[in-house]
């Protein structure tokens, strides 16, 4: 394993114009309009890495040691901040027993959605519901964002 390996960011992966982590969006799916726990919509990588692990029993340590990462990289890619490059994703796949695409959209094989918590508060269904709108809008917007910087470009291009 080279040095490059050991110090693998896995920044390649990341949109460069909107810095945002997510790779496509996913359509909502489920019976009678619920929607997917880990779709693209619902979680993000770092969401649907962080279950996959949890899942296999491993911490953040273990994982980072059998892919040869430091523990800040696999923090970085579970805190959204970077995602693996492909050689690191398929290995994570191997590890953690998901499909890829599961870990990049929350499609095809992965976790199923977890039980749910009877002693969960209410209020607390709520907040986790509003925070899940508004991850979607934040998407949304920064689509948008992208959309109008575009534009803008184009304007001020044609005027010089």
């Amino acid at each position: 394993m080279g040095q490059s390996d050991l110090q693998d960011t896995g920044t390649d992966a990341t949109d460069a114009g909107t810095g945002r982590a997510d790779i496509a969006a996913a359509p909502e799916a489920g019976q009678g309009g619920e929607q997917d726990w880990y779709a693209a919509d619902a979680a993000t990588f770092g969401d649907r890495l962080t279950a996959a692990r949890e899942a296999a029993g491993m911490d953040r340590r273990a994982l980072s040691r059998r892919l040869g990462i430091r523990l800040k990289t696999l923090d970085a890619w579970e805190n959204d901040l970077s995602e693996p490059r492909a050689n690191r994703l398929q290995m994570l796949a191997g590890l953690l027993n998901v499909s890829i695409r599961w870990l990049l959209t929350g499609e095809g094989d992965g976790l199923t959605e977890p039980k749910p918590d009877t002693e969960l508060a209410a209020s607390a269904r709520e907040t986790l519901t509003d925070l899940r709108q508004v991850r979607a809008e934040m998407g949304r917007l920064s689509d948008r964002i992208g959309i109008l910087e575009k534009r803008l470009r184009a304007i001020v291009s044609e005027a010089l």
